[in-house]
């Protein structure tokens, strides 16, 4: 089966309507669904594109007053502080000085699930940052993957459509295992790429701490002298981006449905502040003339082997919201809030993106004076002439409300000489619904990403496409769906159909533009330069009555030392008693805190009472687990017969014996070397 002709270009001559034409609310029937109206194929999207406005409006005002998607978010409050001067390449002033720290809010989120959704499903991350900038507010609104499923922003309906609970029962919640959500990807070949960074470990991520963002398009940057650079944001964890594997994933979401916001929570709270590089790749348009493929195509990166990251500075959260509601919910972000030295590109995903989020606060927020809520409401002096409006909770003075005037010479007035002026560039072209030839090949940057991965995440990916299509009901959509993937990766397609029991069921496609073999980029890979140590992570030490006091303070102090933690786990929620007869206070119950919220597990009964473990059959459970789960375990002598009881080897394989203090440092050592024990699951597959 050929891929179908992208379509937008074709006349159609008959004038006979079908009673199952598409059309607008009001009737008229839609001649193109994929593509907005546009000047010229590369060209802006223009204003006058009814269809758009409609599509998009009614879907912006879906959900009254949860968020359509990236409606489960939580949020912080930091700053940004630049590490130089980049005069050269933008007038931004946030990111010229150094001395001066920009406060900034930023909230996470997923994307499918509603706001009462567990952390931890399978999805997209929103990574979104508002600069309150003393030239006012900019919002670099983005996500946790580079790319997106979509080219143009007429679809975005249709994909969260799919991807959402079905309309006639309500279910499935927070996830894209169903038949409606990979009926639309096998018929949307441009979702391919997007799917294979989904399908990666980047959908399940450790915790917002240790997690990427990118800012997806490209956008543009203007320096003092009127010098265009084309840039891509990206922002990168100084805790490094980990992710969960996915039978952990699971067991949080039933063991602790709020995993992400705690941890980020209880981290701000203890002081233990996560910080990120902002950092762009920057280019000239004429370079980008040269890549093989376009830079105003939301489904392609450009690898950092091409274009190399240039840090511009810190992200730091250092501070928890007062109010859930008031900050984090009533906070609204927009692409098109932009300050002088920052401007747009031609993307047409970012082009409809600019409409239909500030069409969206209008029906969340109540109308058009959101921006006066104190989370919205810019660091800097405001002054227009925009009046009155539901929630209007300004009291603005004077008798003139209209520019120019002359009645007022107080009044404000445009500044041409510090204002936003959009950089100057052509656009010449017919009124059209196409997508561009340069859009058309889906298949060559997700076969590099998934060549770049290491053995272990390959395989976690290929696992993941068999989830979710296993569950899917309709047999014809998991053929379509192995057909694409062949066309990427046929090692795949095969394994994904072995995997699911359909080893003759790959549909034989035919891609617009077949694959090409290009440069791996080890950039994209979460592990292949993941930083060592284990700052940011969190150890679980179970432990009963009689616990080595000497040995547990030590831990302690070597934890800190690694600016990790420990979190104490017993029998009970009951006080213990240390050998020192110290009253010792866990954290968590055992049956209630599965070593999945743990990065590090240590076993630490007294002799005495190591018996009650081996007589409690979900403190084996709580061992196999941490081993499956490919976690550093760390044995006391006394804990030999539970690692027996769980099925776990002695030693080797990251089980370290604990014999006394000094055996801490292996143990530290060899969690910090690396994320996950991952010969483990190399030795299962």
């Amino acid at each position: 089966m050929a891929e179908k002709p992208t379509p937008g270009g074709e006349t159609h001559q008959s004038t006979n309507r079908r009673k199952d034409s598409l059309t607008t609310n009001q009737g008229i029937v839609v001649s193109d669904n994929q593509n907005s109206l546009k000047a010229g194929a590369r060209g802006p999207t223009l204003l006058e594109d009814f269809v758009l406005r409609e599509k998009i409006t009614h879907f912006d005002h879906e959900r009254i007053p949860e968020r359509v998607v990236h409606a489960r978010g939580y949020g912080a409050r930091g700053f940004f502080e630049p590490i130089q001067s980049h005069a050269d390449l933008t007038s931004a002033e946030f990111l010229q000085d150094p001395t001066v720290q920009t406060p900034v809010f930023v909230r996470f989120s997923t994307v499918a699930g509603s706001a009462g959704s567990a952390d931890t499903v399978r999805d997209v991350r929103g990574f979104a940052i508002k600069f309150y900038t003393s030239a006012g507010n900019y919002d670099l609104v983005g996500n946790n993957i580079p790319v997106f499923f979509i080219q143009d922003a007429i679809k975005f309906p249709d994909l969260v459509h799919a991807v959402k609970p079905a309309p006639d029962r309500a279910f499935p919640q927070a996830q894209s295992a169903h038949d409606s959500f990979w009926d639309f990807a096998s018929l949307t070949p441009e979702s391919t790429h997007m799917l294979f960074w989904a399908m990666s470990d980047r959908g399940i991520p450790r915790s917002f701490r240790m997690m990427d963002g990118f800012g997806v398009h490209t956008f543009r940057m203007i320096n003092a002298k009127g010098k265009v650079s084309l840039v891509k944001f990206h922002l990168r964890p100084k805790l490094g981006a980990l992710s969960l594997v996915w039978e952990e994933a699971v067991c949080l979401a039933g063991a602790d449905p709020d995993f992400h916001r705690r941890d980020l929570w209880n981290s701000l709270a203890r002081g233990d502040f996560p910080e990120w590089e902002l950092s762009v790749q920057a280019f000239t348009e004429e370079e980008a003339e040269q890549f093989d493929f376009d830079v105003l195509d939301p489904t392609k990166i450009v690898p950092e082997e091409v274009i190399p990251l240039r840090p511009l500075g810190r992200l730091v959260l250092n501070e928890n919201v007062d109010n859930f509601f008031a900050e984090t919910e009533q906070i609204a972000f927009c692409p098109a809030n932009l300050v002088p030295g920052i401007d747009l590109s031609d993307d047409p995903l970012l082009q409809g993106r600019l409409f239909s989020y500030l069409d969206t606060q209008l029906t969340r927020l109540g109308g058009p004076n959101f921006h006066q809520l104190p989370v919205n409401r810019a660091r800097c002096p405001v002054a227009n002439f925009q009046r009155d409006g539901h929630m209007q909770m300004n009291t603005p003075v004077g008798a003139v409300a209209h520019e120019p005037n002359s009645l007022d010479a107080g009044a404000p007035r445009e500044n041409p000489r510090s204002g936003f002026r959009t950089s100057p560039q052509p656009v010449q072209g017919e009124k059209v619904r196409v997508r561009s030839e340069t859009f058309a090949d889906h298949y060559s940057q997700a076969r590099m990403f998934y060549r770049s991965l290491l053995p272990m995440e390959q395989q976690h990916l290929i696992a993941a496409f068999a989830f979710e299509l296993g569950k899917c009901h309709e047999p014809a959509l998991r053929k379509r769906m192995l057909g694409r993937l062949a066309l990427v990766e046929q090692e795949v397609a095969e394994q994904v159909a072995q995997k699911l029991g359909m080893p003759d069921g790959i549909e034989q496609l035919e891609p617009a533009i077949a694959a090409r073999d290009l440069a791996p980029s080890p950039a994209v890979s979460q592990y292949a330069n993941a930083p060592l140590g284990l700052a940011g992570k969190l150890i679980g030490l179970l432990v009963t009555d009689g616990i080595d006091a000497e040995l547990y303070e030590s831990l302690l102090e070597k934890a800190a030392a690694e600016e990790a933690r420990v979190s104490v786990v017993a029998l009970t929620i009951g006080d213990v008693m240390t050998s020192r007869e110290e009253i010792l206070t866990p954290e968590h119950f055992l049956s209630g805190a599965p070593s999945a919220l743990f990065d590090v597990i240590v076993v630490a009964p007294s002799a005495e009472n190591a018996s009650l473990l081996l007589e409690y059959p979900p403190a084996a459970q709580w061992v196999r687990d941490a081993f499956a789960h490919l976690k550093v375990i760390g044995i006391v002598e006394s804990a030999k017969e539970l690692l027996e009881l769980a099925g776990a080897p002695a030693e080797g394989a990251g089980i370290v014996p604990i014999r006394d203090a000094t055996d801490w440092d292996a143990l530290l050592n060899v969690a910090g070397n690396s994320h996950r024990v991952w010969e483990r699951e190399l030795a299962r597959s």
